[in-house]
């Protein structure tokens, strides 16, 4: 997976927050192509089958069909034109993981209903901030580890 900053858990506690009761992923190229690369070799992963078998909304100018990944679907034409038409039909909830420049695009959009940052103990000090300048959120909730963890 690219960057390899994030260490390997077992899913129990941080699955039931991250995202696994959605219906689909919404992935950005690189991203999708990282996980693409990982996933669907791993055999001892509590996430394996379920990253495997889940729906994968796939933004790319590059890409073209077929995917090579099972229940990978290729997006037609302007990102955030296709994810405001998901949102419109029976999709269900969609979770984006990685892929900062869709996020990007479709925060401008006004297209993302509710952001849920896992916050990691560790600073990169340089690369793009998750958040353009001059952003304003407000926090609803926050809900810390029950185990703390040191890396």
């Amino acid at each position: 997976m690219g960057g390899r900053w994030q260490r390997r858990c077992d899913g129990r506690e941080d699955g039931r927050r991250d995202g696994a009761g959605s219906e689909a992923l919404l992935l950005g190229r690189q991203t999708y192509e990282n996980f693409y690369a990982y996933w669907p070799r791993q055999t001892d992963n509590p996430y394996t089958d379920r990253v495997n078998t889940t729906t994968k909304y796939v933004a790319s100018r590059t890409l073209t069909r077929p995917l090579p990944w099972s229940n990978s679907i290729l997006l037609d034409g302007d990102a955030a034109e296709s994810v405001a038409q998901l949102k419109r039909g029976p999709t269900g909830d969609l979770t984006i993981m990685g892929s900062g420049e869709l996020i990007r695009s479709l925060m401008v959009a006004d297209l993302i209903d509710e952001y849920l940052l896992m916050i990691h103990p560790i600073v990169l000090g340089t690369g793009r901030r998750p958040f353009a300048e001059g952003t304003h959120m407000s926090l609803h909730s926050s809900t810390p580890s029950p185990r703390p963890r040191a890396w």
